[in-house]
């Protein structure tokens, strides 16, 4: 087993952004007197593991539907390039979903020991979704990733669920006024995280449309695919903005919070520039690790009004 070309097919870059809801959560239950560096580690491990399912789920499933091809823009993948055999690609997938629950079920425990039984059940539901939806996303019959739908999912799990479920197992006490407040930092992270998927897919659009994968890219064309990026970006600066004001940030908490939103703000500018498909890489990569950083500054805020 060449352990480099797994590592390759984990795509181990694209943690820093699946981690960045599980920081942020953390942050926010933080600043309300409640961490558990238990479930800390644990939704970091739980996480990791999904996230590799899901990039291993994608490279299968796009290898299975044809959008892995000659034609694509993006860097090779396992089964496209005959690293990986379709039927060692399987048995990863398998090997991480079981790696996804043996982590996850201690995770949901910690998390809700103190809390309503209803709420061990409604994670234990969530946590056996996250990992339908993380193989479902290219892989089977009718993914939804071919439907336009991926947008949709990114947006629930890496923000939504992500934030909040960190929040609600971190806090374990369910506060409908914080509830509230952790949704906008929630809807920031997700509107980042779908800013990624939507430029991953109008870099490969063309690909896309002949391969029969109907990206929300493909179905909205250049224009409106800018136009729709510009939206998440601006509403996730916003949210994080208002999130700031529910919070009282002083002054030199929004500075800090500026940071990543300038850095946005300079990506957005230059994504709208953009003529060749090959250029939405470099920025593809740039709001990932932004929005990273987004985490652990909001992190740094909220350990220091402690």
């Amino acid at each position: 087993m060449n352990i480099k070309v797994w590592l390759a097919a984990f795509r181990l870059r694209t943690l820093p952004l699946a981690f960045s809801s599980i920081i942020t959560g953390s942050a926010i239950a933080y600043y309300h007197f409640s961490f558990n560096g238990i479930v800390f580690g644990l939704a970091l491990l739980t996480t990791l593991f999904l996230q590799v399912l899901s990039n291993l789920a994608n490279d299968y499933g796009d290898s299975e539907h044809g959008a892995d091809n000659d034609d694509r823009i993006g860097p090779d993948r396992a089964i496209q390039s005959g690293a990986i055999s379709k039927g060692q690609m399987k048995i990863a997938m398998i090997v991480f979903s079981i790696l996804a629950l043996v982590s996850g079920i201690p995770l949901i425990i910690e998390g809700t020991k103190n809390i309503n039984l209803k709420w061990f059940l409604f994670f234990l539901i969530l946590g056996i979704g996250s990992i339908i939806a993380a193989i479902k996303y290219t892989a089977g019959k009718n993914p939804y990733g071919y439907k336009g739908l991926g947008d949709v999912f990114v947006f629930i799990f890496f923000g939504l669920v992500g934030v909040i479920g960190t929040f609600i197992l971190q806090f374990q006490y369910i506060n409908r006024y914080l509830l509230i407040e952790s949704l906008f930092p929630a809807i920031a992270i997700g509107c980042f995280s779908a800013a990624v998927l939507n430029m991953n897919n109008m870099r490969d659009h063309l690909n896309d449309k002949n391969s029969g994968k109907i990206t929300l890219a493909v179905r909205l064309g250049k224009k409106g695919s800018k136009v729709y990026h510009s939206l998440l970006i601006i509403t996730g600066i916003l949210s994080m903005y208002y999130f700031g004001y529910l919070s009282h940030f002083g002054t030199n908490d929004y500075l800090l919070l500026s940071i990543p939103n300038v850095l946005f703000i300079v990506h957005l500018v230059k994504t709208l520039k953009v003529t060749d498909e090959k250029n939405y890489d470099p920025e593809l990569k740039k709001i990932a690790l932004t929005t990273f950083l987004l985490s652990l500054i909001l992190m740094t805020i909220m350990v220091k009004s402690f």
